[in-house]
């Protein structure tokens, strides 16, 4: 099961429809079941058979949660995978300490790969971004890739958690399947 937290500032606003909703769709055409839940309501223990988590976008202008950082303090030490899609990503750099720089994007933009991994294995393709901040990372992070302006592909260095700044929701539903595969493959592997 996969649940996918939305990160718009009021529990049930237009934002889940935007930006979870379609995600969850993604998830549940992969034949994979998925629930969502609001970040200021999540708790771990509460999702014992997760098996993977995505931290959903949000508006433009909702940035509520940077201002709470506290309610993402269980990323230090995930039970599972952690996909971070624009907002979610932010909220999981600001968790590990970095901070966020004004770099807005907002269209299809030109991503390019810095080196293969097994997130990202695509040389560059265009992305759809809709975002006002772009990170500035802890050393935690590496970059995978980058836009002309702004990191667009990251990953934590020791834990299993991911990050990007574009929406696959929108175009690159490719990105949300491999981390479904990822999120798979470390399931089967535990006792």
């Amino acid at each position: 099961m996969m649940v996918c937290i939305d990160l718009s500032c009021t529990k049930e606003s237009l934002g889940w429809y935007e930006f979870v909703a379609p995600i969850m769709e993604i998830v549940q055409r992969n034949g994979i079941s998925c629930s969502s839940v609001h970040f200021s309501e999540y708790n771990a223990m509460n999702y014992p058979e997760a098996e993977g988590i995505i931290l959903c976008g949000t508006a433009l202008c909702d940035n509520a949660f940077s201002f709470q950082k506290e309610a993402f303090g269980w990323l230090s030490s995930p039970k599972c995978p952690v996909l971070g899609v624009c907002a979610g990503l932010q909220a999981m750099i600001l968790a590990f300490g970095g901070s966020l720089e004004m770099r807005t994007e907002i269209g299809m933009t030109l991503i390019k790969s810095l080196h293969e991994d097994e997130f990202i294995d695509r040389g560059e393709f265009m992305a759809y971004e809709l975002h006002r901040y772009g990170p500035c990372l802890p050393d935690e992070f590496a970059v995978l890739a980058k836009s002309e302006s702004c990191i667009q592909v990251v990953k934590h260095r020791s834990l299993p958690c991911y990050g990007v700044m574009f929406h696959p929701e929108v175009r690159n539903e490719w990105i949300v399947e491999k981390f479904l595969a990822m999120c798979c493959d470390v399931s089967q592997k535990k006792p």
